[in-house]
């Protein structure tokens, strides 16, 4: 399981994150009314709270503290997610740029055996690790 989906599941109820952010069950309610966060719920309709929207209502406590107001949190939060999603979208750009590159013979080859040694390492597995077992012994 990677970190960024450990940091997104569930797992606070509401009185650990108001020992955690130092807010109140109030404020933390009025945030999620106006789309700041959107806790999980549970069968009986409680809030569970993720690592991500606990540093959510930390980064919101923060700039309420400097003096900026609902509108201005929602537009800073609003830009940091499509500055977030920009950046991933570059980042797929990038990879697919990397691949389409021309490779010579023995490129590929060098490839191919490195995807080879690496299959079954830190859980990674390869359709072609059957093909690729009989051009490298």
């Amino acid at each position: 399981m990677s970190d960024n989906n450990r940091r997104s599941m569930p797992l606070f109820p509401i009185s650990i994150v108001i020992s955690l952010t130092d807010l109140t069950a109030r404020q933390i309610r009025y945030y999620e009314e106006n789309d700041l966060i959107q806790p999980a719920r549970t069968k009986g309709n409680r809030r569970l709270f993720s690592f991500h929207e606990v540093d959510r209502l930390l980064e919101i406590k923060d700039l309420i503290d400097k003096g900026v107001n609902l509108a201005g949190i929602k537009q800073m939060l609003a830009m940091k997610q499509e500055h977030l999603e920009e950046k991933a979208q570059a980042e797929i750009q990038q990879e697919d740029t990397t691949y389409n590159e021309d490779l010579s013979d023995k490129e590929l080859r060098q490839l191919l055996k490195q995807e080879l040694f690496d299959a079954g390492r830190l859980n990674k597995s390869s359709l072609r690790q059957g093909e690729l077992s009989r051009f490298f012994h």
